[in-house]
């Protein structure tokens, strides 16, 4: 009796420890780099919960590149930051405890943030509204969370709906003028004999994850997913949460 107490006092124990760094692990804006070394919290996690955080880091490692990019095409917004280098601004955006809301753009995140980056009478960094827009709508798909386990529940109609919007999103940025005629965003470029379709094949990367990641929740959950149809030239951000 004494021995059957002590081994339910030790299990007890084990799974407080666990669910206690649990709790601090998610305490993140953005997926932290996997090491590769087994520790304690992958006792509280399943193979779809591994699954779902390397997409998520690919996500991300393709959304810092992606914000890069723009920063070198687009070497007027990130003056608008006042940052001091192309590194510091992406910084910025994907590291921190910001919970995605930054002074310049009045707390909007998500779809709200994105769409400043195509405002006429936005005067501030549209690198920054587009970036932190896209991560933020994605990190609430992701029911803002960086690491995943036994009791968490994702929803694969939001993985799904935060994939139609980075399409809506992309082409927003390739097809948005402002009042001038201007595109708001350069990005991809069709000019001359060859194209620089980098732009495009990187939020492709983003689109497939995710379209991926939600069937896999999906038949996980024996849910089925409500597809939307729509045209780009007049599509609308589809809900998240």
């Amino acid at each position: 009796m004494l021995l059957e107490v002590r081994r339910l006092l030790t299990r007890s124990s084990l799974l407080a420890s666990v669910f206690l760094v649990v709790a601090c692990a998610n305490d993140r804006t953005v997926p932290a780099t996997s090491s590769g070394t087994f520790t304690a919290l992958h006792l509280a996690k399943t193979d779809i919960d591994r699954v779902a955080e390397a997409q998520q880091r690919e996500i991300f490692v393709n959304l810092k590149r992606l914000t890069e990019k723009l920063y070198r095409r687009n070497p007027r917004e990130l003056k608008k930051s006042r940052q001091p280098s192309l590194a510091a601004g992406v910084s910025r955006i994907f590291e921190g405890r910001h919970d995605w809301k930054f002074v310049e753009l009045g707390g909007a995140r998500d779809t709200h943030a994105i769409q400043l980056a195509f405002r006429d009478d936005y005067p501030g960094d549209r690198v920054l509204a587009f970036a932190a827009g896209v991560a933020s709508m994605i990190q609430t798909a992701f029911n803002n969370k960086t690491e995943f386990f036994i009791l968490d529940d994702l929803d694969a109609q939001a993985l799904y709906n935060a994939a139609r919007n980075v399409e809506i999103a992309v082409w927003k940025l390739s097809t948005n003028r402002t009042g001038q005629g201007q595109l708001f965003l350069l990005s991809n470029e069709a000019a001359g004999s060859v194209q620089n379709l980098s732009y495009e094949r990187e939020f492709g990367k983003i689109i497939g994850n995710l379209d991926v990641l939600s069937k896999i929740v999906a038949d996980k959950n024996n849910r089925t997913i409500v597809k939307v149809v729509q045209s780009l030239a007049t599509a609308v951000f589809l809900p998240i949460k």
